[in-house]
C-alpha cells in the first residue's frame, strides 16, 4: 500500500492544477442560478460531523422544499423518520454541515458547505406543513460556500438511465436485514409486509 501522507504528494498526482471553471464556480450565497438547481431537487444528502465522527443522512420531500430564506440562508425542515435523529445531535454540538442536492433526470448536482442551528419555532414549524403537520424542527443554514458539480459522477454511474435501476426484489429487505442482526428478534417478513401501511400514514 502506497500510502499518501502530504498534500505535497496528493497534489502532485492530481496535475495540472484545476482549471479556472473548477474554481470560480464558488461563491458564498446563492446566486438566481443556483438557486433554480435548489429549488429544482427532491433530494439532498445532508453531511454532519461531531466527536464521534461523521454522518450522512438522505433527505427527499417534494421539490423546492428546502427554503431559500435569502442569499446567504437555507431552511430544511426535518420531517418525520426514525427518530435516531444522528445529524441533529451532531449539528446542536457541531454546526458545520454540507448538503449535495440531486435532482433527477439532471447530471448537475449542486453543493453547500456552511452552518446550521435547529429551530423549534412555532410560526416557522407550521410555515412547513404538509397535509396539516409541521416538522418538529426546522434547520436554518447560513451558507459559506455554494456551487455546482460537473456532470461526470452522475454520467459514468448511469444515474438516471432506465436501465441502470435495480430490481428491488434482487436486494435483501430491511425486514431480512433486521432479522439478520437481531437474530431474528426484530424485523422478518411481517416488518416488511407492515412497511408500505405504516410509512403512508407517518410519511409527514
Amino acid at each position: 500500500m502506497h500510502e499518501i501522507t502530504t498534500l505535497e504528494a496528493l497534489e502532485a498526482l492530481y496535475r495540472p492544477a484545476p482549471v479556472a471553471a473548477s474554481t470560480v464556480k464558488v461563491t458564498d450565497h446563492i446566486t438566481p442560478h443556483y438557486a433554480a438547481l435548489i429549488e429544482a431537487s427532491p433530494f439532498v444528502a445532508l453531511a454532519t460531523v461531531a466527536p464521534e465522527g461523521l454522518d450522512c443522512s438522505p433527505r427527499g420531500d417534494l421539490p423546492g422544499f428546502v427554503r431559500i430564506a435569502d442569499r446567504k440562508t437555507l431552511m430544511l425542515p426535518d420531517r418525520r423518520g426514525n427518530n435516531r435523529i444522528d445529524s441533529l445531535r451532531n449539528i446542536v454540538r457541531d454546526p458545520r454541515v454540507a448538503l449535495l442536492f440531486l435532482i433527477p433526470g439532471s447530471g448537475t448536482t449542486f453543493r453547500v458547505n456552511g452552518r446550521a442551528v435547529l429551530s423549534a419555532d412555532p410560526d416557522l414549524l407550521t410555515s412547513f406543513a404538509v397535509d396539516g403537520k409541521p416538522p418538529r424542527t426546522v434547520m436554518v443554514v447560513t451558507v459559506e460556500e455554494a456551487y455546482f458539480q460537473c456532470a461526470r459522477a452522475i454520467v459514468r454511474s448511469g444515474l438516471w438511465k432506465p436501465e441502470s435501476q435495480v430490481a428491488a426484489a434482487s436486494l435483501p429487505t430491511p425486514g431480512a436485514m433486521l432479522a439478520a442482526v437481531t437474530a431474528g428478534e426484530v424485523g422478518g417478513e411481517s416488518y416488511d409486509k407492515e412497511w408500505p401501511e405504516r410509512a403512508a400514514k407517518t410519511m409527514w
